[in-house]
């Protein structure tokens, strides 16, 4: 039986010893992975350090008999709250990436990693169960044929490690060639787009914002709006292709798989450019709903132009996920999508560009603050219209142009419109200055302003009628006029 726990405790050794090693080779990947498990943001980047670390110390004393038993139980402490926070994510319908072993093996969480914690949670309760004294073969009186059995095999395990990063840096440097080839495919026989302009892929309009109508013809030349879809009361998954896309094409078959699979879940709608014949030839038999833009207006409308590209819209018509652009971001939203319940409120789903997560969903925290013409306003004053909050500061040159473009927009505003709060650090004799009618409010260090989520100045939040923030922060003025549909 002691050979049995010696090899038990090497096991767990590897596991541990990589999954901590990985970890701390990609503590961007790690503290995303902390967020998207519900870490606070405050508290992501120290866990970041704090969990391989302790999963290294773990590692090291399951070598030694003096210290496996409490190798044993910081591992199983570790992997019950593993467990319990896959069972947690589940229950809620959501899929985060795991990150378990950093940059060597990442997926998102389902029964899979789930198995296999508690795999390894029963071989650290064998240890435990043995007791503090009974902990197998000690390395130290060991022959040195098994210790050079060790060393080869801790030489496996860190060449494991080794070359499992290499691979992973192999695997991002051919997806950004990849990516900048899609902006060949992306453009065909339109305008082109140089790079310059291209930008980010997962930049888009934010979390929140409604879909800017279109209207789009079908492959049978019907002019279809997006108002006759949304009467369909499903959320929708539009992919953005183009008749000359390579790898659209290659994706095709996945599309299809995706469509037949989920289409109780979700309406699919490909937007497509350029003439009728050629899409039809290409994509007539992958979708119900095929559109073919003339150029690509409404997929530049949503920052799409990159192909493939996926966009995730509510059942309400109000963008629900960052610009996925490229087959793995596809996959990664469309396995997201699967595992999560779409009638949900609020639901919505992140890029992978390390996006903060946003406070949709939350009630606006207590707060009590005074205007520059001493107003008393408190969140129950946020009750029962719609309000843009925005966030500006007199040094932002993007938000003079925002508090341009405000005193125009309230020139003709109407009962039916959002109200307007603007948070700013300026002054306030400097702030009167602007003579707008919307309530401004001075906070110093933008203590009040945080608790909507706010990410910088020229940025807005929208709370809705019952005091609930419904979008993500929109940057600059384009996207924060997004957020209520336009100027």
């Amino acid at each position: 039986m002691e050979i049995v726990l010696l090899i038990i405790r090497l096991i767990l050794f590897g596991v541990f010893a990589v999954a901590g090693i990985s970890k701390l080779l990609d503590p961007k990947g790690s503290a995303k992975a902390m967020r998207e498990f519900g870490t606070p943001e405050e508290f992501s980047k120290f866990f970041a350090y704090a969990l391989p670390f302790a999963e290294i110390v773990f590692a090291i004393c399951l070598l030694f008999t003096s210290m496996s038993w409490l190798g044993a139980v910081g591992a199983l402490i570790l992997l019950l709250s593993f467990i319990g926070g896959m069972i947690w994510q589940i229950a809620q319908g959501r899929a985060p990436d795991c990150h378990c072993f950093g940059q060597i093996h990442s997926e998102p969480v389902g029964k899979k990693s789930l198995i296999r914690n508690i795999v390894f949670a029963l071989l650290a309760l064998v240890l435990i169960g043995f007791g503090r004294s009974n902990q197998g073969l000690d390395l130290s009186n060991t022959s040195s044929e098994m210790l050079e059995i060790l060393l080869i095999l801790f030489l496996v395990v860190l060449g494991i490690v080794l070359l499992g990063y290499l691979i992973k840096l192999t695997d991002q440097q051919n997806e950004i060639v990849r990516r900048l080839g899609l902006l060949e495919f992306a453009t065909g026989d339109v305008d082109p787009v140089t790079r310059n302009e291209a930008g980010d892929p997962s930049d888009g309009l934010p979390i929140g914002a409604p879909l800017p109508d279109f209207a789009i013809p079908d492959l049978g030349g019907k002019i279809v709006h997006f108002d006759h879809l949304l009467a369909g009361k499903k959320p929708f998954l539009f992919l953005f292709v183009g008749p000359q896309c390579a790898p659209c094409e290659e994706l095709l078959p996945e599309m299809r798989e995706w469509e037949g699979r989920l289409s109780d879940k979700l309406k699919f709608v490909f937007i497509s450019h350029g003439e009728i014949n050629p899409n039809k030839v290409k994509f007539g038999d992958a979708a119900r709903t095929v559109l073919v833009e003339p150029k690509r207006d409404f997929a530049e409308s949503v920052n799409a132009k990159w192909t493939p590209t996926a966009l995730f819209v509510d059942a309400d018509g109000n963008i629900a996920s960052h610009i996925a652009a490229g087959d793995i971001a596809i996959r990664r939203l469309v396995e997201q999508i699967r595992t999560r319940d779409l009638n949900e409120d609020f639901i919505y789903f992140l890029g992978l560009n390390g996006h903060r997560r946003p406070n949709i969903g939350q009630a606006v925290a207590e707060f009590e603050v005074e205007d520059i013409e001493g107003r008393k306003i408190t969140e129950k004053d946020l009750a029962g219209r719609t309000t843009l909050v925005a966030f500006s500061s007199p040094t932002c040159g993007h938000c003079a142009k925002l508090m341009g473009q405000i005193r125009a927009w309230e020139s003709s505003q109407t009962p039916q419109d959002p109200r307007l709060i603007i948070f700013t650090d300026g002054k306030a004799d400097e702030e009167r200055k602007l003579g707008l009618r919307s309530p401004i409010i001075v906070d110093a260090g933008y203590k009040t302003a945080a608790k909507f989520g706010m990410r910088g100045v020229a940025s807005a939040v929208l709370v809705n009628e019952k005091g609930i923030i419904v979008t993500e922060a929109a940057i600059g003025p384009d996207n924060i006029w997004a957020l209520i549909g336009g100027r």
